[in-house]
């Protein structure tokens, strides 16, 4: 008798574990999302999307990115396998190899080919370069490969690394205007892509052109609409709305629909179609969908953070989240599916604008970088040394060194002395230094985190805050300060009690939180890092 009672209680227990996973698990990476754009727009958000989150949900206020390169590629591929670059083996979103002496990019694969509407190179992508397994990789060996796992996004990089290795499939956005894949994951496309392809939803976008959502006077938060520190994309007028996207399309193609907020829109329609075609959280086996925004990115880079460009990109995109929801609600139900979002990196301010504004920094070309590198090499050593720089790695070609017989740590002491001469750069490390580090020099502490000897430069140059290797208008990232590394976490759904914490976190703790909350194994690069407070039961 005793034997049965407990064998019952053993059945219930095991039950109730079981229903306490989410039907689905939906992780949402915005990409170049800076945490202060959720107060700076706050005021204009509605209540069912980003609101809706952070007022039923958990919010981190206070999560960075603890390495150096704050890049798209890391930054995906640390938030899911809970790992730095110089773990899982992605350091930039493409880099000169060491190793193989060549430039590589992160998910390049020539051993798979296209699938889709695409060409040859679009399609050649898959996770191989991934050192580390994913919670999502975790989460298809926990569920004995039934629970079902997709990953998508405008960007290759953005739906590969997160779907992980062993994921069912990934879909990226084509110059073409269709979502394809690779045959990584399968020899044709799911009839229902296909068919979604065939639809061009994409020309319905661009027939609408690019207005603004709301009247001029919402966007106060915003500098003037045609500003000096914003760029253009279509290069006849300025940048000032409407935006007439046909006329860009004719000129541009397909394409050009990521430099829009309608990047996102199109996204969201696959990523609904997915669930519905694919039936993800319609039974007790926990499926996993990756979304990535990117076209939130495309137009940082292109008009900066203080653009109403920006701003209404950001409106319409909290507008397609309350549709998702929405959505979310009436296909798994509310209590089925576990939220997160975050973003990949976020990004600077514009040093012209900071410049006007009396803030001594400025803009500084890679090309100038070089050919200063060049000059210096060819004045002290007669011959150019550099092989390559990039990412703010130098390379030295070894082969001229040894040959010349100069030593490679007398050329890096002299590269080393001639950089910290430069108006730009704050501290210069060798591969030596950053990985002898003993994590007492902040900086030191974040190129260490995301470098890697077999891949890495000799030398890594770190800029003084403010000043970008960029063109004059727009913004870009990749540094470890604050406005690069601060990004938002918001939990939400399944289990995730309402709270907020403004202690500081690091990237690198979502996946093996999400583990903590899957109740499955750890990725196999993390340090098991967690955030606590999201894990305290409602």
């Amino acid at each position: 008798m005793k034997k049965s009672i407990l064998f019952l209680v053993f059945i219930v227990t095991v039950n109730s574990q079981s229903q306490e996973r989410p039907k689905l698990v939906v992780g949402i990476v915005v990409d170049q999302m800076k945490m202060e754009y959720l107060y700076r727009f706050s005021d204009d958000f509605s209540p069912n999307g980003f609101k809706r989150m952070m007022n039923n949900g958990y919010t981190f206020h206070n999560m960075h990115y603890n390495y150096m390169p704050t890049y798209t590629a890391p930054g995906h591929a640390s938030i899911y396998t809970g790992a730095t670059p110089s773990t899982h083996g992605i350091v930039g979103n493409e880099w000169f190899n060491r190793a193989i002496a060549k430039d590589m990019y992160c998910t390049d694969d020539v051993s798979v080919k296209t699938i889709g509407d695409g060409t040859d190179k679009e399609g050649a992508m898959s996770p191989k370069n991934l050192l580390s397994t994913t919670i999502t990789d975790e989460l298809r060996m926990a569920t004995n490969f039934k629970g079902k796992v997709i990953g998508m996004s405008i960007k290759d990089r953005g739906a590969i690394l997160p779907a992980g290795h062993f994921a069912n499939w990934a879909f990226w956005y084509s110059k073409t205007g269709a979502f394809i894949s690779s045959t990584f994951y399968g020899s044709a496309l799911p009839e229902w892509v296909t068919q979604f392809n065939q639809e061009k939803k994409y020309l319905n976008y661009f027939n609408k052109g690019w207005s603004l959502l709301k009247p001029i006077g919402t966007y106060n938060e915003s500098l003037p609409d045609d500003n000096p520190y914003e760029g253009k994309i279509d290069k006849t007028t300025g940048p000032v709305f409407p935006y007439d996207l046909n006329k860009i399309y004719a000129d541009k193609g397909a394409d050009a629909l990521r430099t829009t907020p309608f990047g996102n829109d199109i996204l969201a329609e696959l990523a609904m179609k997915a669930i519905e075609k694919e039936e993800l959280g319609k039974d007790e086996i926990t499926d996993f969908l990756a979304v990535s925004f990117s076209s939130t990115d495309y137009v940082g880079h292109e008009f900066g953070p203080r653009s109403i460009e920006l701003q209404d990109t950001y409106l319409r995109l909290d507008q397609t989240l309350a549709t998702f929801l929405a959505y979310l609600d009436k296909t798994v139900g509310k209590d089925n599916y576990l939220l997160f979002l975050t973003a990949d990196h976020a990004g600077a301010e514009n040093p012209n604008y900071l410049k006007d504004n009396k803030y001594n920094v400025k803009n500084i070309p890679s090309k100038d970088i070089v050919n200063g590198l060049k000059k210096f090499s060819m004045d002290t050593f007669g011959v150019n040394l550099l092989k390559d720089y990039s990412n703010f790695n130098l390379f030295f070609d070894r082969e001229i060194i040894k040959e010349k017989g100069l030593g490679l740590t007398k050329v890096k002491q002299s590269f080393k002395d001639f950089l910290m001469t430069q108006e730009q750069v704050k501290r210069v490390y060798t591969e030596e230094e950053i990985l002898a580090t003993t994590g007492d020099d902040y900086f030191l502490s974040y190129i260490a985190r995301g470098y890697d000897p077999k891949q890495s430069g000799d030398i890594v140059v770190l800029d003084k805050a403010g000043y970008l290797e960029y063109k004059e208008t727009g913004t870009t990232h990749g540094s470890p300060n604050s406005y690069d590394t601060h990004v938002p976490l918001l939990f939400y759904g399944c289990n995730v009690k309402h709270g907020e914490s403004f202690n500081k976190k690091a990237i690198t703790q979502i996946a093996p939180t999400l583990s903590q909350m899957l109740k499955i194994p750890f990725t196999n690069g993390t340090d098991a890092t967690v955030l606590e407070e999201v894990l305290v039961e409602k």
